[in-house]
């Protein structure tokens, strides 16, 4: 499966939007993910694609918000043990949240917070104590209300400004 973008008139009907969210772990979730990550980070936000997909995605536990009738809403991953440690300060009970998107026509139903929650379920599971995340300074507040505290400088990231932000679990 292939996903196309997603308009606002597909998403924002009279009725409120049924969507679950997942572990994406069969290859047309992945494919879900990448397509809703390339349309808001790379054609939404300017990110160039070469940066926005690395090596982590191939061990990353990837969660994916996706509407009953099958259209991807939203997406991201969590990093943990070795890979999370360059991004956690070297603590291995902490993992590293990102590529956290939301398909603009989805944004405001609720689907950021629910990924968030599922990401931090995911992390539950692996046993860890924490979870960083690196956070686009506009999403700051998002971040907040769910219980994230920055901390540190803020640094630039794909040419945006950035804080690190950590909740305890």
């Amino acid at each position: 499966m292939t996903a196309e973008p997603v308009t606002a008139a597909e998403v924002r009907p009279e009725e409120p939007v049924a969507y679950a969210v997942r572990e994406a772990v069969r290859h047309d979730d992945r494919d879900a993910c990448f397509a809703v990550r390339r349309e808001v980070f790379v054609e939404e936000q300017g990110v160039p694609q070469e940066i926005e997909y690395d090596t982590y995605d191939e061990t990353a536990v990837h969660v994916l918000a996706i509407r009953a009738d099958g259209v991807p809403l939203g997406t991201g991953r969590l990093l943990f043990g070795a890979d999370a440690v360059g991004k956690t300060g070297a603590d291995p009970s902490v993992g590293s949240l990102g590529r956290l998107a939301v398909s603009k026509a989805a944004r405001g139903l609720g689907v950021g917070a629910a990924l968030v929650r599922a990401i931090e379920d995911a992390a539950r599971e692996r046993g860890l104590a924490a979870v960083d995340l690196h956070a686009q300074t506009q999403a700051l507040g998002f971040y907040e209300r769910l219980g994230y505290a920055a901390y540190g400088p803020e640094f630039p990231d794909a040419g945006m400004p950035h804080r690190a932000m950590r909740r305890v679990l």
